[in-house]
């Protein structure tokens, strides 16, 4: 475990170094964060202009929501996407052989092969958004918090093992370049509150590509409005999917046919 945090710190050193490298493109790209929030913000003040709730929500409580958002999407592409980006591209060149070589476990290292460090400023525009729900709601209890920054957890391994499963489908399929895109895509939903969805696409969002997983109830968490039963069932269906993620991978590993053979 010491040998694989360590790697962990090493991969992020070198990330880190690369993007300082460039220290007008870091700034550039904290700029960028900010108008990528404004953006993100803007469709809901046109939705609550004129109106108190949508679907039983109120606009700092859908606030909550889109903060679990950014927070989850600077995560993905700050963490996953690039090093599962980076997955595609070694199997599609053969420099994937080069993994397998090394005497750690290759899900692993194809996890933390690169990071995105400059996503650390969404990040913090996603606590800014946060505070400023909670300055307008009032301030949630430390059990509630504790609670939404546990299922920020779990919201956060439910995305990794879905973008898991998709990179794994590259040992079978090279290209997936559209089906990358079209996750993304539908990750844009986890913006809203799953309630604002009518019936057929809530149950989509909700256990089918669990979007509601990685936004919704954390942010009904941290508000103190899921029950006991919904906490636990959104933490085992996150560690379900991590591990048919894992088996997925295991599969894929198998089946893998090296450049050189």
């Amino acid at each position: 475990m010491t040998r694989y945090l360590r790697l962990l710190a090493l991969q992020l050193r070198i990330s880190l170094a690369a993007a300082m490298a460039y220290r007008a493109n870091f700034l550039i790209e904290g700029v960028m964060s900010l108008a990528w929030m404004a953006v993100t913000l803007l469709p809901l003040l046109v939705v609550f202009h004129g109106r108190d709730e949508v679907a039983g929500w109120d606009a700092p409580s859908a606030l909550v929501v889109i903060g679990y958002f950014m927070a989850v999407r600077a995560v993905l592409e700050g963490l996953i996407s690039p090093s599962l980006i980076d997955l595609v591209e070694k199997i599609r060149s053969g420099s994937f052989d080069y993994v397998l070589l090394k005497p750690v476990d290759a899900q692993l290292l194809i996890s933390a092969s690169r990071y995105e460090p400059w996503k650390v400023f969404d990040l913090a525009g996603a606590i800014a958004v946060l505070v400023y729900a909670f300055a307008q709601r009032g301030a949630p209890s430390a059990p509630d918090l504790v609670l939404g920054i546990l299922l920020f957890g779990t919201g956060v391994l439910a995305t990794y093992a879905l973008w898991i499963l998709c990179a794994a489908a590259s040992f079978w399929v090279v290209r997936l370049d559209n089906l990358m895109f079209l996750l993304g895509a539908i990750f844009d939903t986890g913006r809203w509150p799953v309630q604002v969805f009518p019936g057929a696409w809530r149950f989509l969002f909700t256990f089918v590509i669990p979007v509601a997983v990685m936004t919704t109830f954390p942010a009904e968490a941290l508000l103190g409005r899921l029950g006991a039963q919904a906490a636990l069932a959104t933490v085992a269906g996150s560690l379900v999917m991590l591990v048919i993620s894992r088996l997925v991978w295991r599969v894929a590993i198998r089946n893998y046919t090296s450049a050189s053979s």
